[in-house]
């Protein structure tokens, strides 16, 4: 039986906005502070639901205020209404930008509701503003002041006054964080931080007044149970298939889910700090493995890649790799002493074109690593295809390159430093794709020496026979540099030498260490063989 069949069989309350109204099913006007609370809190239950894999019809839009916003009378409700309709709209924007989301993450289907399209984003949230004002002066003209006899009533208003004023600055607040987030150039992370400070604190006011609500307010069902609410309203819009399960998440749930958010936020933030690609590579790593929601991965995604494709808005991806290059491997062909690629126009292109490619290479690797955990490991694999294609691209540079420099005075060597690079990427990659299958439990015991077995005896020796050859050329260039530059005395650089040695000796550390580990483990399993 599918869905449609289903909505004739159970009882509804109400078909649509104006029949609710008119039966007297729900009220636009005269809500008690309680109702107001309900309402705010089960439609930031919904928002959440919504955000993590369900549709809209059965989320969000259960709340029949959101089908006629302009409508409502009641001032606090009507602003909400459409700040609640503004944040959909932003959320699916900032998604479907990044578009790192899978189906079971997310469900980008309107199903034909309206945005408030008529009402912009700055009119809701001056709507949403003058009703925070009405509550804040509310607020001080109940609290009580020093040597006033204490009223429980004046009191009990005075609570109630603040919650929903915590929840209606919280919603605002919420709105213009994530649009500060996205700003070009990363203009809007000063103001985001600001925000995201403000909404931590208003969170800690909401879920202390929790207590507030009645008992019917409380989530016993898996739907709102309050005031304009009905989970069959939409149900007609689905298709005709079996319809996915949706439960509602309860207050607490929603309210953990929007601090792990603003964490979550408020470390996105600090992503402008990492300048090279690697230090990129490793942050968006570890923000990978806290599993975070698809809203807080698009975001990130956005922050760092513009809609233009440079990072932070400003660099091109080639650019930042051919520094990152230079730091890690030093190949003599781009460093800044050496005018080959301005002699030579060929050998120019076939560094650019590298280059290029790379980036292609590198930015499937960020773009992959916004991914869930489970649909990231499907990912590497195909992308192990591009990694060897540029691989033999960089081969082929590095003996071209290799034998020009050969010929010019004074003659140097070029070979396997671009290859070294990419192997660093491919190894790493590898190692990724056997890891996630322990966190994703796809292997049977039976398996586990020889995945040990290759983690130890294979990619984790290439991985630290790498990081040496990288270092070692990095010492070779730094030696040729000094000799030929013996009068000059470069603190600044010597500085970058020391904090680019010590970077890569913990590196080569931890992955010697991963190394033994992995040895252990083998030989463990090989023992109670």
């Amino acid at each position: 039986m599918d869905a449609g069949m289903v909505c004739n069989l159970a009882k509804k309350k109400f078909d649509s906005f104006d029949q609710a109204v008119k039966t007297g099913a729900v009220k636009v006007n005269d809500f008690t502070w309680e109702e107001k609370i309900e309402i705010i809190d089960a439609t930031l239950s919904c928002l959440v639901t919504w955000s993590e894999g369900h549709s809209l019809a059965q989320t969000v839009f259960t709340n029949v205020y959101l089908h006629s916003p302009e409508k409502v009378e009641d001032p606090c409700i009507k602003a909400f209404s459409f700040c609640m309709l503004k944040t959909v709209e932003l959320i699916k924007d900032r998604i479907n930008r990044a578009s790192i989301f899978e189906e079971e993450d997310f469900q980008p289907m309107s199903y034909g509701f309206k945005m408030a399209p008529n009402m912009t984003d700055s009119k809701a949230m001056s709507l949403m503003k003058e009703v925070e004002d009405d509550f804040n002066r509310t607020i001080k003209a109940t609290r009580i002041k020093e040597g006033q006899e204490r009223n429980e009533k004046t009191e009990n208003e005075n609570q109630i006054a603040t919650a929903i004023y915590s929840r209606i600055k919280f919603c605002r607040m919420l709105f213009i964080s994530l649009t500060e987030l996205t700003r070009e150039k990363c203009s809007g992370l000063d103001a985001a931080k600001k925000s995201l400070s403000q909404l931590s604190d208003l969170l800690d006011v909401i879920s202390k007044s929790l207590n507030l609500l009645t008992g019917k307010s409380q989530q016993d069902s898996d739907y709102p149970v309050t005031t304009g609410f009905e989970p069959l309203l939409n149900q007609r819009l689905l298709p005709p298939t079996f319809p996915r399960y949706t439960r509602i998440k309860t207050a607490e749930e929603t309210q953990q889910y929007f601090r792990d958010l603003i964490n979550n936020l408020q470390h996105i933030c600090s992503v402008t700090e990492c300048d090279m690609i690697h230090s990129a590579l490793e942050f968006f790593t570890e923000f990978s493995k806290t599993s975070p929601c698809v809203l807080s991965r698009s975001l990130l995604q956005l922050t760092y890649f513009s809609p233009n494709r440079r990072i932070f808005g400003t660099e091109m991806v080639s650019d930042v790799i051919r520094d990152q290059i230079r730091q890690f491997v030093a190949p003599p062909a781009i460093m800044q002493q050496n005018t080959l690629l301005n002699n030579n126009q060929q050998a120019k292109d076939f560094v650019d074109s590298l280059l290029n490619n790379a980036s292609r290479v590198m930015c499937s690797i960020i773009n992959i690593l916004g991914l869930n955990r489970a649909r990231q490991r499907d990912r590497w694999g195909h992308l192990l295809d591009d990694l060897a294609t540029l691989q033999d691209e960089a081969d082929k540079v590095d003996a071209y390159l290799h034998n020009t420099l050969l010929k010019s005075e004074p003659s140097r060597q070029h070979l396997a430093f671009f290859g070294t690079w990419v192997l660093y990427h491919t190894v790493k990659v590898m190692i990724t794709y056997l890891l996630s299958g322990f966190e994703l439990e796809l292997y049977g015991t039976y398996e586990y020496y020889y995945i040990f077995w290759y983690l130890y005896e294979c990619l984790y020796g290439w991985l630290v026979s790498t990081i040496s050859r990288a270092d070692s050329s990095v010492q070779e260039h730094e030696a040729v540099t000094e000799q030929q530059l013996k009068t000059r005395n470069n603190k600044k650089n010597k500085k970058k030498r020391v904090l680019k040695a010590r970077q890569e000796h913990r590196e080569r550390l931890l992955c010697q260490a991963q190394q033994n580990m992995c040895g252990g483990y083998f030989k463990v399993k090989l023992e109670k063989s």
